[in-house]
């Protein structure tokens, strides 16, 4: 349901009740993209029903998803477009065009181009936890997370929200599971990713490998620096966790969740899954605050 989980502290007044929330949601629905429009962005119900509400309430959690339609032009397309132009300018003026020129000529061409592109939709959820106070969102980069709380302000009016923190970087718990230390509810996995401290651009990453092997954790003693470890959680989900406390490649054992049918309500099947998701995260969120001193202001 949940691939990557992006951490935010919500300071301040959050919609008490499914409709409250639903109707300051619905105040930016998703509307499709115009003619000449690149992309357009809005909020519709979870549930893919277009007259059900904008959100869904479970056990103490809300589920929210941002719609953003986005017209597919490859610069191929307008490359080559653009080219006929440039050509049929010099036949008409017998004068090579000036840079200001093709600049015009290009703009032309995408405008012209815009109105017949392909539509695409791509849909990013999120997730509030009341007694918490902590929003997630399920955005693979800043800036997807980002146009996501843009538009979480735009309905709400104001939203303060800020990457959740804690008293101790979860860096310092990555260290200590690598080097061994036993930790209850996690486990190493069978991936990693370490930094040259020197050069931010030096990657390394370990998949499918024993990383208990003394070769593989001598490599923090030789310069190069820990940013994401893959973890067993309570023997149940798997995923990698960053240095700065971001939640990647996010998985359930199979078998975790409840069984579920093919011919299941896709409704009640969504509820189950988020469910079972906010529950785990909960107790995520409670054992990172225990062995890092605590959740940050």
């Amino acid at each position: 349901m949940f691939r990557n989980i992006r951490f935010y502290r919500v300071h301040g007044n959050w919609p008490e009740s499914e409709q409250d929330l639903s109707e300051k949601l619905a105040g930016v629905e998703f509307s499709p993209c115009g003619k000449f429009a690149e992309r357009s962005a809005g909020w519709e119900a979870p549930s893919g029903r277009e007259d059900d509400l904008f959100c869904r309430h479970l056990a103490g959690a809300d589920l929210l998803q941002l719609r953003t339609q986005s017209r597919v032009l490859p610069a191929a397309a307008v490359k080559e477009a653009l080219e006929g132009r440039v050509k049929e300018f010099r036949e008409r003026t017998n004068l090579e065009p000036s840079p200001g020129e093709i600049r015009k000529l290009k703009a032309q061409t995408r405008d012209e181009l815009m109105s017949s592109a392909l539509l695409k939709s791509d849909r990013t959820q999120g997730f509030f936890l009341h007694k918490e106070g902590v929003l997630g969102v399920d955005a693979a980069t800043p800036a997807a997370a980002e146009w996501f709380l843009e538009h979480l302000r735009k309905a709400l009016g104001q939203l303060n929200a800020v990457p959740l923190t804690f008293a101790e970087e979860p860096l310092a718990l990555l260290n200590r599971l690598f080097m061994g230390k036993r930790v209850a509810r996690f486990q190493v996995g069978r991936e990693c990713r370490m930094q040259e401290s020197s050069d931010t651009r030096s990657v390394v990453t370990w998949r499918e490998l024993d990383l208990e092997e003394f070769n593989v954790r001598q490599h923090l003693n030789e310069g190069l620096r820990l940013t994401h470890l893959g973890l067993v959680y309570d023997d149940s989900a798997t995923f990698l966790l960053s240095a700065d406390g971001i939640v990647s490649k996010f998985k359930f054992f199979e078998g975790s969740a409840a069984d579920v049918t093919d011919d299941e309500d896709p409704l009640a099947r969504q509820d189950t899954e988020f469910v079972l998701l906010t529950g785990t995260v909960q107790r995520l969120l409670d054992d990172l605050s225990r062995e890092l001193g605590g959740v940050g202001k």
